[in-house]
């Protein structure tokens, strides 16, 4: 795989699926998402999940966390996002953490985003494109500024989330915000390396399996065993671990679930045969009550 050139070409296809969708077709999906109202979980202090998979089969799942930000009351909102592994050094470094590696061992460790002295691959990450689409969309259809967003990308949380560097001032600055996160959390088919006796198509079983996989990863971070949460993100293909074990860390005990799956098809992307494809889910999680 050359990550550089699917860099190149992701950005591409982003470019080209908003353009298809256009400012009608991003108001239509604005106005589908309403059917889920989750402004309340975040100004309680939950956290709401959103895909960055295919923008016309999930840009409502999108736009829903969009929604939840702007009708929270929040002055400010920080997003924890995914950070891909985009060049070969950032893969091994993933992978050798995976494998028990230290993640001291690699100059990636730690957090990035915009105001933080380091590292700047994040500049480069398609994980938020989207979600910046609706926001600018939304906030001009609402005639508002919007509150503050503060993008956070950490990298190699190797089950041990409380050690990244910046993680203590990452939790200083959602004391006075809301949270959410992204993750594509279930990757599957032949493009993406499964065998073709074990490749489900969506609508033929393989919706049920990732709903199935995707329970496990909620169960694991409900539990708080981030080190086995990692572990499910590499049996999973979900890009998810670094920032689902950084967002639980930050806000502590609480009951996730599904509210909405569907799936985008990455044949084209990845020039594999069918089924080549992505789950893309919206995700809530409570904060656990004290009562």
């Amino acid at each position: 795989m050359n990550r550089e050139q699917l860099r190149e070409e992701i950005h591409a296809l982003y470019r080209a699926e908003h353009e298809a969708l256009g400012k009608d077709g991003t108001l239509r999906l604005l106005e589908e998402a309403r059917q889920w109202n989750l402004s309340s979980t975040l100004a309680a202090g939950g956290v709401v999940v959103f895909p960055h998979a295919g923008v016309a089969e999930c840009g409502q799942q999108i736009a829903a966390a969009v929604h939840a930000c702007l009708d929270s009351g929040t002055d400010k909102v920080v997003v924890i996002s995914v950070l891909h592994a985009f060049t070969d050094e950032m893969e091994a470094a993933r992978v050798a953490v995976a494998n028990g590696d230290n993640p001291a061992n690699w100059p990636f460790w730690g957090i990035q985003g915009d105001g933080l002295n380091g590292r700047t691959e994040y500049q480069h990450d398609h994980a938020l494109i989207s979600f910046r689409h609706f926001w600018a969309a939304e906030t001009k259809r609402r005639g508002i500024q919007g509150p503050k967003v503060i993008e956070r990308y950490p990298y190699l949380a190797g089950g041990k989330p409380g050690e990244l560097p910046g993680i203590d001032e990452l939790a200083r600055e959602v004391e006075d915000a809301v949270i959410v996160s992204t993750a594509d959390p279930f990757h599957h088919g032949i493009g993406y390396g499964d065998p073709p006796e074990k490749a489900y198509f969506p609508l033929e079983g393989g919706l049920d399996v990732a709903r199935q996989t995707l329970e496990e990863g909620i169960k694991l971070l409900e539990a708080g065993d981030y080190w086995g949460y990692n572990q499910h993100c590499v049996t999973a293909k979900s890009d998810a671990r670094d920032a689902g074990q950084v967002f639980r860390y930050l806000r502590g005990p609480m009951n996730g679930r599904i509210r909405d799956l569907t799936y985008s098809d990455a044949t084209q992307l990845y020039n594999a045969p069918p089924p080549t494809w992505v789950a893309a889910a919206l995700f809530e999680w409570q904060v656990v009550s004290d009562q």
